[in-house]
């Protein structure tokens, strides 16, 4: 088979992983120096760092041979699909090749499991050593971890690579038993465990060299103040690339594939944040497929649900929501009104907000408020009143807000209205489906 025909049906493959951000990777080029590519450049697979440019990865598998028998897996050892595989050398030569065309700035490297778990990381491994030790490579390289591959493995992973990923797939040990009874949370969350347990090591060892380089610097620069010579230059930086996945670690959650709710999903979210300090947990609408066993859902679930579950997500990571927070009576996020206008309809009594008074943390729980306008707000308020006109020109999302806060010259009219009153107005209109 030729690498064109592999490209086709290992990057088809990959598209079901969702985890491939490139947010929070070290700030890396070849400009003035050895090497080759840069993991800052504007911008296959595109993904998005936290300032907001668009970086291109070339997004595929190793391989999809795989020995598991995940059954919400189209790759799996039991599915009828065409099947390829990479040499780790013809991976390496994709990248620079896709890289010198301007195609990527990166890659994503995940694969199914050959011969063993070990013999398989060793292998991504390989490429990523390739790639920054012989080509120098510059960019950004995210390869998906083996969970049950040796320690050891993984830990050579995280010396080339920017990020790492153990997806964990299902919310609950009962589904993955049911689902995908070869593999165990166990192992999974013990290899995340050793990512994070390495990143703090290195953590540490970056905060032992800083505090060393700023003691020596400053000692040189004494004696060069007393003897009028040139201070010696102090220790360089170490090299991003030599810290443990810089760019932290992600994981996957396929939603839909068994009965977890998405309270449960959260839930598990949460606690993987917690205990692993992860960046991202990714969501994955379940898609149907070919062949699929009986033991799972013949229709997919709506993709409202997927986003409801960023956006649930997102309140967690970046508003302190707690999962419990965002549920009422049923254990589903309402798939007609974002989560947080759900929690505030469902909570009445903290609400109106006066945003000339109330703190910064509970001004961004406002609908239609984000975190940046709540900033504004307050740091407005230091010099002046609030007023309405003020919410506008910050364009905040004035059909939210307006029943949800007070301002020197405004006060809802509908701050006693029902909750059910309030939804009927603030959730958009049905839709009519084409047809077409």
């Amino acid at each position: 088979m030729d690498v064109l025909t592999k490209l086709e049906v290992l990057a088809d493959a990959a598209k079901y992983d969702a985890s491939c951000a490139s947010s929070g990777a070290p700030k890396r080029d070849s400009i003035g120096r050895a090497g080759l590519g840069a993991s800052t450049g504007a911008g296959i697979c595109h993904s998005f760092t936290p300032d907001g440019r668009c970086v291109s990865l070339l997004k595929i598998l190793l391989t999809n041979f795989c020995l598991y028998d995940c059954q919400y897996c189209i790759n799996r050892r039991s599915s009828n699909v065409p099947r390829a595989r990479f040499a780790p050398r013809e991976v390496v030569d994709l990248t620079l090749d896709f890289y010198r065309r301007n195609y990527i700035d990166g890659l994503f490297l995940s694969s199914g499991i050959i011969r063993s778990a070990d013999y398989t990381m060793e292998q991504l491994v390989q490429v990523a050593r390739s790639l920054r030790e012989e080509h120098l490579f510059r960019g950004y390289i995210h390869l998906k971890t083996i969970p049950d591959a040796d320690p050891r493995l993984i830990a050579q992973a995280g010396l080339y690579a920017d990020r790492l990923s153990v997806n964990i797939e299902l919310p609950t040990e009962v589904g993955l038993v049911r689902l995908a009874p070869e593999k165990s949370s166990h192992t999974i969350k013990r290899a995340m465990g050793s990512i994070r347990l390495a990143q703090e090591e290195a953590e540490g060892v970056a905060r032992d060299d800083a505090k060393r380089g700023d003691g020596r610097a400053a000692r040189n620069a004494a004696h060069s103040a007393a003897s009028d010579a040139p201070p010696h230059a102090a220790p360089a930086a170490r090299e991003p690339s030599s810290a443990r996945a810089p760019a932290g670690q992600s994981t996957q959650m396929i939603v839909g594939a068994d009965d977890a709710n998405d309270r449960t999903i959260l839930q598990t979210a949460q606690t993987l944040y917690g205990a692993y300090k992860l960046k991202r947990v990714y969501y994955s609408a379940f898609s149907p497929i070919p062949d699929s066993p009986t033991a799972l859902p013949a229709q997919a679930p709506p993709l409202m649900r997927e986003h409801r579950l960023y956006q649930a997500d997102f309140l967690m990571r970046g508003y302190g929501f707690q999962a419990e927070e965002l549920f009422q009576d049923d254990g589903d996020l309402p798939l007609d009104i974002d989560p947080k206008l759900g929690w505030a309809l469902a909570h009445r009594d903290t609400f109106p907000v006066d945003l000339n008074r109330a703190p910064q943390r509970i001004i961004a729980r406002v609908p239609g408020i984000g975190m940046r306008n709540a900033e504004r707000i307050v740091e407005l308020r230091r010099l002046r009143a609030v007023r309405y006109q003020d919410l506008i020109r910050l364009r905040c999302a004035m059909d939210k807000v307006k029943p949800f806060v007070v301002v020197r010259d405004y006060r809802p009219a509908t701050a006693e209205a029902p909750s059910e009153q309030l939804r009927r107005a603030l959730a958009p209109p049905p839709e009519q489906l084409s047809l077409l």
